[in-house]
């Protein structure tokens, strides 16, 4: 099987799995993360093939929707592919150590590949798109739009992250206001440096309508 044939078998097959999410993980959350990928790949030189597949796979073993951390799922995809282990390995690697897990766990990535394919998930968790996916996520998961009676908590570990049932606004302090300065690549910083003022602006018009402040 060539390369590209092998991204395009492993694109139907995630299209598929993702068809019908509704908690803003979906198909297009992928695609999106894939073009962009490959966009930083190519400008940082990267080896496309590990980026591309691990970029497509990345959220098919996400903690949030199962019960193991290990990338279970994508290593018996790669193994039906017939992929050299080496390869299978490597982007296995990737997509366990993609997701952000609380805001003091450590989370570098160990590639090249890896930092391109966290950047692009990142970049798609931040701006105008990761404001929608925040509120998609919170409605999937019944979680509260604000509670102002509730503050952010900046979490340790991974166990008080996954147990968290934070609103969504604590949401923005608690991770997607942080991954600005968690990016890895000098390309996705420049791109967050926008988004991350989106969400800025959209907070604040949040709160003054929250308030009644814009009401005259």
């Amino acid at each position: 099987m060539t390369e590209n044939n092998l991204i395009q078998k492993t694109a139907d097959y995630v299209r598929r799995e993702f068809a019908d999410d509704a908690s803003g993980h979906d198909w297009f959350h992928i695609e999106r993360v894939w073009k962009t990928a490959a966009a930083l790949c190519e400008i940082e030189k990267a080896d496309s093939l590990i980026t591309q597949l691990a970029a497509l796979l990345h959220d098919l073993d996400d903690w949030k929707f199962n019960e193991s951390e290990e990338p279970l799922r994508a290593r018996r995809w790669l193994e039906s592919c017939a992929v050299e282990p080496a390869l299978a390995d490597s982007v296995c690697a990737i997509v366990k150590r993609v997701s952000y897990k609380g805001a003091g766990v450590a989370d570098e990535m160990d590639s090249l590949e890896g930092k391109i394919v966290q950047d692009a998930d990142r970049l798609d968790a931040i701006g105008a798109i990761g404001i929608a996916r925040a509120f998609a996520y919170g409605g999937y998961k019944n979680r509260a739009l604000y509670n102002p009676n509730s503050a952010p908590h900046m979490h340790a570990n991974f166990e008080d992250y996954k147990k968290s049932k934070s609103d969504t606004i604590n949401h923005f302090y608690e991770k997607l206001l942080l991954l600005k300065e968690r990016m890895n690549t000098q390309s996705a910083k420049r791109i967050a440096e926008e988004r991350h003022r989106v969400m800025e602006n959209f907070l604040d018009q949040f709160m003054k309508e929250w308030k009644g402040a814009d009401i005259q």
